[in-house]
């Protein structure tokens, strides 16, 4: 979040870090055409009323920076992916007292627009407080899609009804345990122990009212967001789903107890052992990475597996991150973004045992380096069969012209290094803003992956990718059987005609405060077949496909224990 302090000899970073984003629209690059993919922003197309309204006007209320949390589900069925967006609240009631405030529903209809369904769904949140994160699962295997949001005061869980609806189950299902007073950034669902059920991972950042609220400012008296250090950390919340719609908060018992002003989180099997471990990016404090004991216990080890801080051993601003396998080593990788001056964050898995710090080899420190950074992910835009890095950006203070920024693609050049191609993906993708939320999914099923992008103030942007004709791609839509049904944790192996070995796996949790289409996605360049998909299901299972289809979604049910 903010990070200007308010002593004058602590202001120097914050200062340097303010007049490289305000030569952003200065130096921003000049559009090129590109025979590549480009992305085209659809939005306007559809009646959005929905924007990400964080009730700025002229007190700077701590929260205020943080806003705009997406969801990527298909609510009703019906084969089309909808759109869920989170949003704000009113200051200091932090009421949402007009639908200005609402969470938003976005109705997939298929010929590329969007329609409102928030209020016949029953997602307007008109009793929730300043809504930050949303995670998507499907918490009972009842096939239907659910809700859980985060935010400041109570957080909500929204069971779908399969009508069209959803309700909230909140009260009854066990979660609903988390003081108002405790700030809940994101969630992330997740099977810890392998039972077939999704338990609920809860990323908290600090405790915060309005009443407690500080004010901060310059030396010249001009207000300003306090430096997160001037607020605790806190621990974060893990709950274990007991099936039936229930259950139980096992953060003492599991060991999930280290501190942090969590953020992004990113779950994936880091070492190979074939249960999740979790991954924190935290905001001006050293990251946490909880390696799962598979006894229903966590030991944090960021600190031991090189993870917790940069190259120089200083925490940073750490906000929006995900986990890949970026190099196609068969290790799972871990990005994250941050400020203007700190670098975004490249950390490579070695062969499970530790991490190496990778930003300045790979040129991601140096091609971030004047950019602050909210979501990211991995995402390969050109299906190239190497996944490339998206950071959707944007100033932390005062909403001036000068202050916006334009998001970032950095292509990955064979597992290497990387390069700024940012400028070659349209002007839509480089539209100025203050961006928070985003989340990757294929919204037409073309096989080229879109991002959906919230902005302070501002509606999303939903930004279709025209894709690279001639090359292929593969999309599995796994459903679990004996494992959870959304297959989250799934790790997949697929094997290319031309002998290319690449790796992905089921994760939802992508970024900061969203969650993105749970369909694991292949970029095959110049391959047009594939020899076999290895898929590693949660539950132990391992299944095997020859002969798969390619340039299109393949759906995968897990087979029974013994076939």
């Amino acid at each position: 979040m903010g990070r200007i302090p308010r002593d004058a000899r602590q202001m120097i970073p914050a200062l340097v870090a303010a007049a490289l984003a305000s030569l952003t629209l200065l130096c921003r690059p000049a559009p090129v055409r590109s025979a590549g993919p480009q992305f085209h922003d659809v939005a306007g197309r559809s009646k959005f009323t929905y924007i990400s309204n964080n009730d700025f006007r002229s007190r700077k209320y701590f929260i205020q920076p943080m806003c705009g949390g997406v969801g990527i589900l298909d609510y009703d069925n019906d084969g089309k992916l909808d759109l869920f967006f989170t949003n704000g609240a009113e200051l200091p009631s932090l009421r949402k007292t007009s639908s200005i405030f609402y969470n938003a529903l976005m109705r997939n209809r298929g010929d590329g627009l969007f329609e409102d369904r928030t209020r016949e769904a029953r997602l307007e949140g008109a009793d929730l407080g300043y809504s930050f994160g949303v995670a998507v699962g499907d918490y009972d295997n009842d096939g239907r899609s659910d809700l859980f949001i985060a935010g400041a005061g109570r957080n909500a869980l929204y069971h779908n009804n399969g009508n069209g609806s959803f309700s909230d189950v909140t009260a009854r299902s066990g979660l609903a345990d988390k003081p108002d007073f405790v700030l809940s950034v994101g969630a992330a669902w997740f099977d810890m122990d392998n039972d077939g059920l999704l338990d609920l991972i809860v990323s908290n950042y600090t405790n915060w009212t309005p009443a407690s609220d500080t004010r901060c400012a310059t030396p010249a008296k001009e207000e300003i967001f306090c430096n997160p250090t001037t607020y605790s950390s806190v621990p974060n919340l893990l709950y274990r789903n007991l099936g039936g719609g229930k259950f139980e908060n096992v953060t003492l018992k599991s060991g999930f107890t280290a501190p942090g002003k969590g953020m992004g989180i990113s779950i994936a099997d880091y070492n190979g052992d074939g249960f999740q471990d979790v991954f924190i990016a935290n905001d001006t404090e050293r990251n946490l990475l909880f390696m799962n004991q598979g006894d229903g216990t966590f030991r944090e080890e960021g600190l031991k597996l090189g993870v917790a801080y940069n190259d120089n051993g200083v925490a940073v601003s750490g906000m929006g991150s995900d986990a890949k396998d970026v190099d196609n080593d068969g290790f799972v990788d871990i990005f994250y973004n941050d400020l203007a001056t700190q670098l975004y964050a490249l950390h490579l898995n070695d062969g499970g045992r530790t991490f190496r710090y990778a930003s300045r080899e790979t040129r991601i420190g140096l091609l971030s380096r004047r950019f602050s950074g909210w979501s990211a992910g991995f995402i390969d835009y050109d299906n190239d069969g190497w996944k490339d890095i998206y950071s959707a950006n944007g100033h932390v203070d005062n909403l001036s012209e000068s202050d916006r920024q334009h998001d970032t693609m950095f292509a990955n050049v064979g597992g290497k290094t990387f390069r700024d191609v940012s400028s070659e993906m349209g002007e839509d993708f480089q539209r100025l803003g203050f961006q928070r939320g985003s989340a990757f999914v294929d919204l037409n099923d073309d096989g080229a992956l879109d991002i959906v992008i919230t902005s302070l103030q501002e509606r999303p942007r939903v930004l279709m990718n025209s894709g690279t004709p001639g090359d292929h791609w593969m999309e599995l839509d796994l459903t679990g059987t004996v494992s959870n049904r959304d297959a989250i944790g799934a790790a997949v192996k697929v094997t290319t005609a031309s002998g290319r070995t690449l790796h992905n796996h089921v994760a939802v949790s992508v970024g900061f405060m969203s969650s993105s289409d749970k369909r694991v996605h292949f970029g095959l360049g110049a391959d047009a077949s594939v020899k076999t998909v290895e898929i590693r299901w949660p539950s132990g299972i391992v299944q095997k496909i020859t002969g798969a289809a390619v340039d299109r979604v393949v759906r995968v049910k897990e087979p029974s224990r013994g076939k």
